[in-house]
């Protein structure tokens, strides 16, 4: 059995798929695996055991090269579709929402696609499921439910992201350059959320003033060391928030691949972050979170599976959630998060770290 997996979205959903991937693995304990994803993704497949090639995908690639020259963007995608189709794959989960996918996966021979009929673009595919939207449970339920198609009943599983020997050295090594001592109460702070958003993932944020006001808070009551974390486009917004904290963070935001990401966030007692890819790496890493959920609904998109280590703080009005099928409603006050006070996180952060060094 040899089975591709197309998923072009953000790392969050990438880690939404590794419960199919594991149940894909346990029923077919041979089967070949391939996965198509796009490059900010890949880290966490490539570590992954359970799949055997990576197919990195980058749609904006490819439209820029078409501006500069069609005639080279075709023959690159040729050369991509080449390189899929010499995996000779007997099935693909078509993940994309999109009509295109499912036309080129029939144009290599893939002969059984399964995935959504989702406004209709489900017409190259050869199993489907109706859907409207994701808004009834959890994204990772949603994937699962195309294993019955091929005979699988699927049962919960956690997501997974295994991190390699390299980047926890890499992570220990970090640690010890900014004097991190065993036995210190390291907090991460993620103020941003990652990049699917683009130009509205201020939306998704808490304000960096609060961000910073609760740093200041568990490092004078539990004497915590606070890592503060994201990528490179949200250097300046770690920036800001560091520059509002007493102590001196750390700051490790843009100066680490999603693996060491992960790594360092295995180092730390307490995550605190907004929705977003963070929130999942986190929770692939066992460890605890506290996240903050504004215009989308955690039912959907908050950690999986929901447990004791993983709190959501909502503020719970009466127009949440706001992002619903995949749009956005225009807002004109942004209440869901300037109206969430410090104390209510700083209420969950102590049920976590109440018992620790320091803790009252």
């Amino acid at each position: 059995m040899r089975i591709l997996i197309v998923n072009p979205f953000g790392i969050g959903d990438v880690l939404f798929t590794t419960p199919m991937i594991a149940e894909l693995k346990e029923q077919y304990p041979g089967a070949y695996i391939g996965y198509v994803c796009n490059a900010r993704a890949k880290d966490i497949l490539l570590n992954n055991p359970k799949v055997d090639k990576v197919f990195i995908y980058e749609k904006d690639q490819f439209r820029n090269l078409s501006k500069h020259s069609r005639l080279l963007a075709f023959r690159k995608l040729l050369k991509f579709l080449r390189s899929i189709r010499r995996g000779k794959f007997d099935i693909a989960f078509d993940l994309s929402l999109g009509q295109e996918y499912g036309f080129f996966l029939r144009l290599i021979g893939i002969r059984k696609r399964i995935g959504y009929n989702y406004r209709r673009r489900g017409k190259f595919l050869t199993d489907k499921i109706a859907l409207e939207g994701y808004d009834t449970k959890h994204m990772v339920d949603y994937y699962l439910d195309l294993l019955p198609l091929i005979g699988i009943e699927p049962k919960q599983k956690n997501i997974e992201f295994p991190v390699s020997p390299a980047d926890n050295a890499w992570a220990a090594d970090f640690a010890a350059e900014h004097a991190v001592k065993p036995g210190d109460i390291l907090v991460g702070i993620a103020p941003g959320g990652g990049a699917s958003w683009g130009r509205d993932a201020y939306r998704k944020q808490w304000p960096a003033q609060r961000f910073a006001a609760l740093a200041n808070e568990i490092t004078a009551r539990f004497g915590a060391r606070i890592v503060l974390l994201g990528d490179g486009s949200e250097t300046a917004l770690c920036n800001q928030v560091a520059s509002l904290i007493r102590s001196e963070p750390i700051i490790a935001c843009g100066r680490t691949t999603v693996s060491r990401y992960a790594a360092l966030l295995k180092l730390c007692r307490l995550i605190i972050c907004n929705d977003g890819g963070p929130l999942h790496l986190a929770v692939s890493q066992g460890v605890r979170t506290i996240s903050i959920f504004g215009p989308v609904d955690p039912a959907v998109y908050g950690p999986y599976p929901p447990g004791a280590g993983n709190v959501v703080i909502r503020k719970g009005l009466d127009c949440q959630p706001c992002y619903h099928r995949f749009k956005l409603k225009a807002c004109s006050h942004g209440r869901c998060l300037s109206d969430l006070e410090m104390r209510e996180i700083m209420g969950a952060a102590e049920s976590f770290l109440g018992g620790e060094v320091g803790g009252a």
